[in-house]
């Protein structure tokens, strides 16, 4: 069915928050921009976007949402260069992504023009809050979720979709120690770990609560039917460079198709770094990581771009990475970030700028 979307309304906040901002000192994801887009789904049909000041939602207690878990989000950040242009990064790619997650949760998809236009516009609404200090930008969240009320086992029949932004400073400070996981995971065949669904996050928090308590700040998922084999990092695609190989898993039922790994692997294929995308034994890493030819592991994602890893834990054991002053996460990063603040050419057209 076609959608026509006519100019999205928009109603401003009485009272900016703007000023009590210290744009220097940002926390990552807690501070709120003045304003949200908003859109909801009933009867077969999306309603037109519209911008309002942010603000609580009201839900009755019935609202599905709360009883079957039907919420899925994104993750993107726009940039502002010094010219005062706003820019996104391969904001298409999200898109696609959410609605392959929305098909997955048997949630309606989003018209494209919907998202688009709801989101350019909720960031000229909001341009002064775009961070133009090093490593910030401004985090955006759009996400779907079940307000149609009733306890019967089944979807919804309404959903509410919504864009919040907020002004984020880095998300990881320094390198992180990781526990690879031996018991619980993260996904398996035939479910949802490939969708950015709430749930998934959620079951994340246990096992990683005890990886804090030994000391870890993150686990390596393993497979869930050997755990021989590694998958992620915390909520990150993870990579491995042995010798001067990148390996990363491949996508699948389980993994997450992200967007910042894609683009590193087409990044380092540029610049004649050799990847593999390939299935990465446990056993391999430890017999590099005593014979030295492990040279570096880092995750990979929208919110931290890359993270380096430090050292892990295996098995009782803790492995340090060495410390390179040439290290590809370090490269990489440099010239993805290059692209999205708009610093560098863009040969791969993953730049949007918004008018």
């Amino acid at each position: 069915m076609e959608m026509q979307l006519n100019k999205i309304s928009v109603e401003k906040t009485k009272e900016s928050k703007l000023a009590s901002v210290d744009f220097n000192n940002l926390p990552f994801g807690s501070i709120f921009s003045d304003h949200m887009m908003v859109c909801e789904y009933e009867n077969g049909v999306w309603s037109a976007p519209k911008v309002i000041p942010y603000q609580k939602i009201s839900l009755d207690p019935s609202a599905k949402i709360f009883h079957y878990g039907q919420s899925i989000f994104e993750g993107m950040k726009a940039y502002k260069d010094k010219e005062d242009k706003i820019w996104l990064f391969r904001p298409l790619d999200n898109h696609s992504r959410l609605n392959k997650s929305a098909a997955r949760m048997a949630m309606p998809e989003i018209p494209q023009e919907y998202f688009m236009e709801g989101l350019s516009t909720l960031l000229q609404v909001d341009k002064d809050w775009i961070p133009q200090t090093e490593g910030s930008s401004l985090y955006i969240r759009p996400f779907m979720f079940a307000s149609g009320n009733g306890f019967h086992a089944s979807p919804a029949d309404k959903y509410t979709f919504l864009i919040c932004t907020a002004p984020s400073g880095p998300y990881f400070a320094g390198e992180v120690s990781v526990l690879i996981e031996e018991t619980y995971a993260r996904a398996a065949n035939g479910g949802v770990g490939y969708a950015k669904a709430g749930g998934n996050y959620a079951a994340q928090f246990y096992p990683t609560k005890l990886a804090t308590d030994k000391g870890y700040q993150q686990v390596i998922w393993t497979d869930d039917n050997t755990h021989e084999y590694i998958e992620e990092a915390g909520a990150m695609n993870i990579f491995v460079r042995i010798g001067d190989t990148l390996i990363t898993a491949p996508t699948s039922d389980r993994i997450l198709d992200g967007i910042t790994r894609k683009s590193i692997l087409q990044l380092a294929e540029n610049e004649g770094i050799k990847t593999e995308v390939r299935k990465l034994k446990v056993s391999e890493i430890i017999e590099a990581a005593n014979n030295s030819s492990l040279k570096e592991m880092f995750g990979a994602g929208t919110a931290a771009v890359i993270s380096p890893i430090s050292g892990f834990g295996y098995q009782g054991k803790d492995y340090e990475l060495p410390k390179l002053e040439n290290s590809f996460a370090d490269s990489l990063k440099k010239k993805i970030t290059a692209i999205q603040y708009n610093l560098a050419d863009d040969p791969f057209n993953w730049r949007y700028q918004v008018k």
